[in-house]
């Protein structure tokens, strides 16, 4: 079962980031907890780590903006 792989809120009054980039090419095999993307908001840039172990498939297109919850991609 795949999971999805989602925009967090890193900040409180966070609605919304850009994903900076992508630090796994897709089809690549992830651990949980590794760094997958970074992702900026209004004051920092951060990197998120990945919710699961498994290959890795990017939907999320570096330098778009997406609300937080949004699916960018999937872990399966």
């Amino acid at each position: 079962m795949a999971t999805d792989i989602i925009l967090p809120k890193i900040g409180f009054s966070m609605t919304e980031g850009v994903l900076a980039e992508w630090l796994v090419a897709d089809g690549a095999t992830v651990t949980e907890g590794q760094p997958i993307f970074s992702l900026e908001s209004d004051k920092s840039t951060n990197e998120v780590e990945s919710p699961a172990a498994g290959v890795i498939k990017i939907t999320g297109v570096p330098g778009e903006t997406y609300e937080v919850g949004a699916i960018i991609g999937s872990i399966g």
